[in-house]
Order: structure tokens, then C-alpha cells, then sequence
């Protein structure tokens, strides 16, 4: 059973006395989690028994799992919660609601919102009546808004009051979701409070489609991956129930505290579904702030810390500065989404040596499943990802000779498992150079795994520009993530320029921001136009957080015979200061 450690001088695998090699090893001088003859990494943890009743649905799978918890959703600025008595009665009303107003099995809703109490309810009640869900961030622009809603052919928005407008425009009937539920004749009220928690509910089968929720994939632009609810279903059992399972704290006493965005994978398989199903306690936070932070930890005796890295060096800063006693509720803090720095992990084992401290690996596109850290008394490998999650099966592939590697040799990450998609929506093409006819995914992650079946992330593949300092302000929200730009998005919304010929974006550290974009612009003929115009000019078709950060005129931009733009090649032309 992991549990919290004592030596934090052994932090990492590269050698040092902590690196001790697997004593099982197959006739072929390998691990026995790795196969020679097919090339794959197998699950250390034990094969876990899915559910394998066809018509289950994931809302019904939640609701259906025993636990005492009592308050399920904590609002931390107003106070205002859902118990666990409470929850599944409101998700009922919802779709009671939601089948009064002409939703059915197969429409698609979309959810464009803050951090709330009440976007679990939502996103639950769409699909209990066998609808689809597509999140989205809320400080997207209405361009966005309108290409993501035609794709997946939204005829339902849920939205912040002063949003419902924006949907109006496109022809979208939206219900404005106040961020204090008050008794009122607002459409949300009369939904949530309504008598109709006795609707038919449709034959839902595992396999369709639960949720359409847009990623960048190892390239390209966003892409709607569709995850079913037997996708989710296999997420709740193999990545929060799992682990849960693995430590001796008591799940209905456990309490999270949610600062990533519930629109986004990470939230969204965390606080909206996974956590719930076991009882434990989710406190929202509606405004980040680091010593709002320590102070609700404090508060509600917080015992895990879902972060990303930027919210990791917050974490490490304020506790530098914090009597060890007011962070005491403090058991674990995991990282995600991107990759950390040494020097983050030591200086934040330093600053909370009595915190587990773990990071995990997922995608969209295989559900948030993948690898999960765990540490032992005898082994605490702080900077891998972890251990392939149960049920879980992985390839590293050379790049150059396709040819399948054995530990400690890196190559490209592949995934297969009942957490890996249907496919992406509308794009047959994209959807089988990332999945091949055997079900493997290519991540576009560069990785390799130890003798001890941990994995390691190097690098990627990803033309994927990750914006990991990005602040979130919007209202009264601040909270920070990993935010993913595709630089085909703005390549399209330079293109759109009349004086644009021909453009690429591509990513330029920051000290701050860990990536930002930059693009490279050829102009027709010479045409006289200031970088702050293009900056200015993307800036009012895109999100804030995806605006070009800065602008290099070229003559031209370098591409491969097949017309690829060779990003590489204008690394070597980024200006020293962005």
C-alpha cells in the first residue's frame, strides 16, 4: 500500500540508489511487463473487471456505487453546496427539464462555463436522458463558439447569464446559469427545481457517444474526439476508483480541491464524475488566489490537490511562507496536463515533505486513462508519470524504423485500452492516422519506460503550442491550467488577412507562460503591415489566451514536398526576445 515517504533525498530515476531494477525478469533478460515478441508494455496493477452489461450507462454506474459521503459540491466563494442526498434527485430534475424543452437521445448540448456546483448536474442530466455533451471554455469568441457548434450540431446551450445573447445570434437556445441559484423565474431555476424526475429514460448502450470534447490531437486543428459511456464508465473504475483503492484514506472522507477547469479532461473526470461516485467532497474554486488557496485548505481540511505546474510553483511559493500546521490536511498533490521541471518537483518535495507527491499521463483522447504515479516505501519516483494505469497496454515506437522498443529506449507513445475514443467527429482521415485497425493510439508524446515499468515523457511529436502560465479571468473566475493552442487555428485566422499570402505559428519558450505563439508572416507583394495590426487582428478572433504574442516577416515559409511547413527550420530565425 503507497503511503507517504520518508527518504525525499532519492527523487529521481537516473541512477542514483532509488533506481533499482525489477528483480522478475522474463527468459529474454526483460521485465515482465514487457514483451519482446509483441512490443507491449502491460499494467503492473492486477486486470480489473469492467462492467460488461451493454445497456449500462455512466450516470446510472455512478449513482449506483454504495458510499456515506455527505456534501458532494462546495461553491468556496458563496458557501452554497449539494449534498450527496441532494445530487442524484437535481441530475433527475435536469433531464425531467431537459426532455420538457424537446432534448432527446443523441442531441448534442453544450455546456460554455465557469467552475460551478452546478455544471456536474448539467453535464449528468444530459446524459441521463441519453444526450450529448460538448464543453467548452468560456472565454472563447464567438467565432469559436460558432465553428465548434456547427461541428457537433449543438441545439442546446448551457452559459453564463450574459452569454445567452451570443448563442441567440448563432440561433442556439441557451439557458443562462446564475452563479448563485436564487428562487426566481429564471429558466435554470425552473429547470433544476422541477417535479419531473420520473421521465422515460431511453436504452442507452455503452457504446454511444456520452460526450464530444475537442482537442488538438498530435496535430491539426481541434478535433471533436468522441468518448462513450462505456469510455467513461472504464475512467471512474481505472483512474479515480483505482487509485482510491490503492491508499488507506477513506474516500467519503477525502476532500479535493477543484481550481482546474471542469470543461477541460482533467476537471471534468475528476470533480464532475469520478470523485462523485465515491463520495468524497469537491470544493470549487470560482477565483484562484493563492492565499485564498491556503486559506481554504485550511477551512475544509483539503486533503488532495489536483494541480497543473503553474499551480504547483503557487502551491510550493505559499507554503514557503505558511506554518506547516495550516497545510497539515494536505495528503497528496498530483500533476498534470504538462510536463514539470526538476527544479519544480525538488523545490516543492522541499517545501511539503509530508505530501505525496505524484504526477499522472492522459489525453482526450483516451479518456484521462493512461499512467498514474505511485510511490513506495521503497520507491519514490517523483519525475516519471507512473505506472500504466489497469487495463491499459502501451507500444514505444522508433521513430525512423517503426520498429517496437524495449525499456529504457525512447520513441513515440502508443495506447490502447477501453479508455482510448471512438474516433474524432466528422474526420474519418484524422481519426485513422491516430488510431490504427488494432485499436493503438498514437499519442505523439516521445517517452520510454524504466526497468520498473514507470514512464518517462521526453518530449512530443505535437506541433501543439501549450500555454501553461495562462491566468483564466473571466468575471469573478481566475484560475490557472494548461491551455492548448493548435497553430493550424491560427494559421487559419492569419490566412483570412487579405494581405497575408502565406503564414506559420509556431511555439517560442517563455519564462512565464512556459510557450507562446509566434507567427511568420509573408506578405502579397511587399505590403506594408505592423505586427501589431496582426497581432491586433488575431487577438479579436480568438480566445485571449491564444493571441499571437509576436510577429516575423519572411519571404517565405519553408515546407517539405508534400507542402508540410518544416517548423523546425524557422526555430532558428525566433527573435531572442518575444
Amino acid at each position: 500500500m503507497a503511503t507517504s515517504f520518508k527518504n525525499h533525498n532519492e527523487y529521481f530515476q537516473d541512477g542514483t540508489k532509488n533506481s533499482r531494477r525489477t528483480k522478475t525478469q522474463n527468459p529474454n533478460g526483460h521485465p515482465n511487463f514487457y514483451s519482446s515478441k509483441t512490443g507491449i508494455y502491460s499494467s503492473k496493477h492486477p486486470l480489473i473487471n469492467l462492467p460488461s452489461d451493454p445497456f449500462l450507462d455512466v450516470v446510472t454506474h455512478i449513482f449506483s456505487s454504495k458510499h456515506k459521503g455527505v456534501s458532494a459540491l462546495i461553491d468556496s466563494s458563496s458557501g452554497t453546496s449539494i449534498t450527496y442526498s441532494q445530487l442524484h434527485p437535481l441530475v433527475q430534475s435536469v433531464a425531467g427539464g431537459l426532455h420538457q424543452m424537446g432534448v432527446s437521445q443523441g442531441d448534442v448540448v453544450l455546456i460554455l462555463m465557469p467552475n460551478s456546483i452546478y455544471f456536474p448536474v448539467i453535464f449528468l442530466g444530459v446524459l441521463y436522458l441519453g444526450a450529448i455533451v460538448s464543453t467548452m471554455n468560456p472565454l472563447s469568441s464567438l467565432l469559436e463558439i460558432k465553428k465548434q457548434a456547427l461541428d457537433c450540431n449543438v441545439t442546446l446551450a448551457f452559459t453564463l447569464p450574459d452569454k445567452v445573447d451570443t448563442f441567440s445570434t448563432l440561433g442556439i437556445p441557451a439557458v443562462g446559469v446564475p452563479e448563485n441559484l436564487k428562487s426566481d423565474n429564471s429558466a435554470f431555476y425552473k429547470l433544476i427545481t422541477s417535479d419531473l424526475n420520473s421521465v422515460p429514460r431511453p436504452k442507452i448502450n455503452q457504446q454511444d457517444t456520452a460526450a464530444i470534447l475537442y482537442s488538438s490531437g498530435t496535430t491539426g486543428s481541434s478535433k471533436g474526439a468522441m468518448l462513450t459511456h462505456g469510455n467513461f464508465i472504464a475512467m471512474v473504475e481505472l483512474f479515480p476508483r483505482f487509485e482510491a483503492s490503492q491508499y488507506e484514506f477513506i474516500s467519503e472522507e477525502s476532500v479535493y480541491l477543484a481550481a482546474l477547469p471542469m470543461f477541460h479532461i482533467y476537471g471534468l473526470s475528476l470533480f464532475v464524475m469520478g470523485l462523485l461516485s465515491l463520495g468524497s467532497t469537491v470544493v470549487l474554486m470560482r477565483k484562484f488566489d493563492a492565499d485564498e488557496m491556503i486559506r481554504l485548505i485550511a477551512k475544509y481540511g483539503v486533503t488532495h490537490f489536483p494541480v497543473v505546474p503553474p499551480l504547483l510553483t503557487a502551491l510550493t511559493r505559499a507554503a514557503k511562507g505558511v506554518a506547516i500546521n495550516g497545510l497539515k490536511s494536505l495528503k497528496q498533490v498530483s500533476s498534470g496536463a504538462a510536463p514539470l521541471s526538476r527544479i519544480s518537483i525538488e523545490e516543492f518535495i522541499q517545501a511539503l515533505p509530508q505530501v505525496d507527491f505524484i504526477q499522472g499521463y492522459g489525453m482526450t483522447e483516451t479518456t484521462a486513462v493512461g499512467t498514474r504515479g505511485f510511490n513506495t516505501e521503497q520507491l519514490c519516483n517523483y519525475s516519471s508519470v507512473g505506472l500504466l494505469a489497469p487495463n491499459m497496454q502501451a507500444k514505444v515506437v522508433d521513430l525512423i524504423t517503426g520498429s517496437f522498443l524495449p525499456p529504457g529506449s525512447t520513441g513515440e507513445l502508443w495506447l490502447r485500452g477501453p479508455g482510448v475514443m471512438q474516433g474524432y467527429l466528422n474526420n474519418v482521415e484524422a481519426t485513422l492516422l491516430t488510431i490504427d485497425r488494432d485499436g493503438w493510439l498514437r499519442t505523439g508524446d516521445i517517452v520510454y519506460f524504466d526497468h520498473d515499468g514507470y514512464l518517462h515523457t521526453v518530449d512530443r511529436l505535437k506541433e501543439i503550442i501549450k500555454y501553461k502560465g495562462f491566468q483564466i479571468i473571466y468575471l469573478c473566475l481566475t484560475a490557472y491550467t494548461n491551455l492548448q493552442i493548435a497553430p493550424a487555428d491560427l494559421e487559419a485566422v492569419l490566412s483570412s488577412h487579405p494581405d497575408i499570402v502565406d503564414t506559420a505559428v509556431i511555439a517560442a519558450e517563455d519564462e512565464e507562460a512556459g510557450e507562446v505563439p509566434v507567427a511568420f508572416v509573408v506578405t502579397r507583394n511587399g505590403c506594408a503591415i505592423s505586427p501589431s495590426a496582426l497581432v491586433d487582428y488575431v487577438a479579436k478572433k480568438v480566445a485571449p489566451y491564444k493571441k499571437v504574442r509576436k510577429v516575423v516577416f519572411t519571404h517565405s515559409i519553408p515546407r517539405s514536398a508534400s507542402g508540410k511547413i518544416l517548423r523546425r527550420e524557422l526555430r532558428n530565425f525566433l527573435p531572442s526576445k518575444i
